[in-house]
C-alpha cells in the first residue's frame, strides 16, 4: 500500500510539474510597445471601510504617467470610517480633485453581492462622466499602482485586442503570518488557474485577479454589464469566464501594483480563505470531499510516505516531495523568501485545508461569504 501511495504521489507531481501549464513559473512579461493612441480610462473602486488604504490607491491612480485622461470613481459602500474623506484628501494632495468622483453607495438589492452592486454603480457613473472612455479599470481600495502600471496594462490590452487584462498584484508579505501563507496563496491560485491556460484562447480556463482588471467597455456591455455576475462571490474569476466566452483575456504576475492590506495574524488569512473556498467548490459536498482527498494525496502524503515508508516507496515519496519543493521555489524567490520554506509547503497546505473545511462549516451555518459585516454566500 505504501509503495502504491508513493507511486501515485510521484506521478501526480511529475504530471503537475511537466503538464500543468507551467503553473510554477513566476516570470513577469515585459510591456509591449506603446500603442498608437492613449484612450481615456475610468477607474472604479468599490470601497467599504477602506480608509486605511484608499488614499494610496486614489493618489497612485491620479498620478499615473499616462498620456490619456484617467478619472477615478470611488463608490463609498456605506462606509463608517471616513473612506470618502480620505479619498478626497488624496486627490487634493496630487492636484487632481477634478478627476475624482465620489458615489454614495445605495443599499444592496436582493440577488446582488455588496461588492458587485458597488461596482455596478461605479460603472454606470463612468458612462456619465466619460462616455468616450474605452476601458474601465476595476481595482480595490487597498492597491497602490506604480506610475507606469496603467500605461503597461493599456499597451498589452491594445497589442492583444484583449477584452480583459489582469494582473495578480504583489501581496503584502511582511508579518510572520504573511511570510508563512501568502506566497502559497498565489502558488495555489496558479495551480487552480495556470496563467498559460488562462491566456490561451483555445482553452476554457478563465481567471483574473480582482485587484487589477482593465476591462474593455464594449466587451463588458456585450455580456450585459456587471449585472451578468451580480451574485458572484468570486467576482474576478466569474467576470473572466463571462468575458472569455466572447474574446481573449490575459492574466499575469506583476511588481507594478502592490496590495496594502495587512494580514497580521494567521486567523486573518484563514478568514480570507474561508470566505470563498466553499463557493469555489460550488457548495458541493462531493467536490469538498474530492478536494480534501486531493490535498491529502498531493501535499501531505509525500513527506509521510518518505518518513514511514521503506525502500522504493520511501524513495518515491521523497522524489514527490522534492518536486513539490522545487515547484514552490520560484514563488518563494518572487516574494523574497528563503528557500528553506519550500519543504514546509505540506504544513501550509494543511492550514489551507483547514480553512476550506471551515468555509463549508460557515456556509452550513448561514455565515458564508463573510465580508465586513455581510454574509453573502448563496443560501
Amino acid at each position: 500500500m505504501i509503495l502504491l501511495l508513493g507511486f501515485l504521489c510521484f506521478v501526480a507531481w511529475l504530471v503537475l510539474w511537466l503538464r500543468h501549464g507551467g503553473f510554477w513559473r513566476t516570470d513577469t512579461a515585459p510591456a509591449p510597445a506603446a500603442p498608437r493612441d492613449w484612450p481615456n480610462i475610468v477607474a472604479v473602486i468599490p470601497a467599504r471601510n477602506e480608509a486605511e488604504g484608499i488614499g494610496g490607491t486614489v493618489g497612485s491612480l491620479l498620478s499615473q504617467d499616462y498620456k490619456g485622461r484617467i478619472s477615478v470613481i470611488v463608490v463609498d459602500d456605506e462606509s463608517t470610517d471616513g473612506t470618502a474623506d480620505v479619498a478626497r484628501h488624496a486627490a487634493d494632495a496630487v492636484g487632481a480633485a477634478d478627476r475624482l468622483t465620489i458615489v454614495p453607495g445605495q443599499p444592496t438589492p436582493p440577488g446582488w453581492t455588496g461588492k458587485m452592486w458597488a461596482v455596478d454603480q461605479g460603472v454606470r457613473k463612468a458612462s456619465e462622466i466619460d462616455p468616450s472612455a474605452r476601458y474601465l479599470l476595476l481595482t480595490d481600495g487597498d492597491i497602490r499602482h506604480s506610475p507606469r502600471n496603467l500605461a503597461h496594462l493599456l499597451a498589452r490590452a491594445e497589442a492583444g485586442a484583449l477584452d480583459l487584462t489582469s494582473l495578480m498584484v504583489r501581496l503584502r508579505c511582511e508579518s510572520w503570518a504573511e511570510r508563512f501563507l501568502v506566497p502559497a496563496f498565489v502558488f495555489f491560485f496558479q495551480m487552480l488557474y495556470p496563467f498559460a491556460w488562462v491566456n490561451d484562447p483555445a482553452r476554457q480556463t478563465a481567471a483574473a485577479a480582482g485587484g487589477c482588471m482593465l476591462v474593455r467597455r464594449a466587451a463588458l456591455d456585450r455580456i450585459g454589464g456587471i449585472g451578468a455576475i451580480r451574485g458572484a462571490l468570486i467576482d474576478d474569476c466569474s467576470l473572466a469566464a463571462a468575458l472569455k466566452r466572447n474574446g481573449p483575456i490575459w492574466l499575469g504576475l506583476t511588481n507594478e501594483a502592490q496590495s496594502l492590506r495587512v494580514y497580521g495574524e494567521i486567523g486573518e488569512i484563514w478568514r480570507m480563505i474561508a470566505r470563498s473556498a466553499y463557493t469555489q467548490l460550488h457548495y458541493s459536498p462531493l467536490l469538498l470531499l474530492g478536494t480534501v482527498l486531493g490535498l491529502l494525496l498531493v501535499f501531505l502524503a509525500p513527506p509521510l510516505v518518505f518518513v514511514y515508508g521503506h525502500g522504493l516507496g520511501s524513495a518515491l515519496g521523497l522524489l514527490a516531495w522534492l518536486i513539490m519543493a522545487a515547484c514552490y521555489l520560484p514563488m518563494l524567490q518572487f516574494y523574497g523568501r528563503s528557500p528553506l520554506w519550500a519543504p514546509l509547503l505540506p504544513v501550509v497546505a494543511l492550514v489551507y485545508l483547514g480553512a476550506t473545511l471551515d468555509s463549508a462549516r460557515r456556509h452550513m451555518q448561514g455565515k458564508g461569504g463573510a465580508w465586513k459585516g455581510r454574509f453573502q454566500a448563496m443560501r
